[in-house]
């Protein structure tokens, strides 16, 4: 598994040591999360903490990452799937998280040069929390 990831890093050529740089921030701000490739569309991502969810258009239940990082054309994606008191983390906090774009889940950058390392790390470590007591509704079925 670890051998997959590497090569997922190596693959992302000029992008290698960003993605290295996030992955370090994610796995520091949210230790004990199981990490492996997930697929996404034609590509992969990286998936950290990964819980039952059934999506609305699914039939049956999957698992899928609490976190997941993506590299894109021309930023970073990393995705943070906690709903807390009805809002996504990301989305309610974007004005925190420095010079990014935000969805409700997603949280997009060039460069973590340009993300307040802290807020961002803050959000992880709450979205783990949240998540391990139960209180993350974004994997409620």
């Amino acid at each position: 598994m670890d051998d997959d990831v590497e090569a997922w890093f190596s693959a992302a050529g000029d992008r290698e040591a960003e993605l290295r740089r996030v992955d370090a921030l994610v796995t520091a701000a949210a230790p004990g999360l199981d990490r492996r490739l997930v697929s996404a569309g034609s590509g992969q991502m990286l998936g950290y903490g990964f819980m039952p969810y059934e999506p609305r258009s699914a039939k049956v239940a999957t698992t899928w990452p609490l976190i997941a990082l993506a590299a894109q054309k021309r930023h970073l994606s990393l995705y943070v799937c906690a709903v807390v008191d009805g809002e996504y983390l990301p989305e309610a906090r974007a004005d925190r998280l420095g010079r990014v774009s935000c969805g409700k889940s997603c949280i997009r950058f060039p460069s973590l040069d340009r993300v307040d390392a802290g807020e961002l790390s803050a959000l992880l470590r709450d979205a783990a929390a949240v998540t391990r007591e139960g209180g993350n509704a974004y994997f409620a079925t």
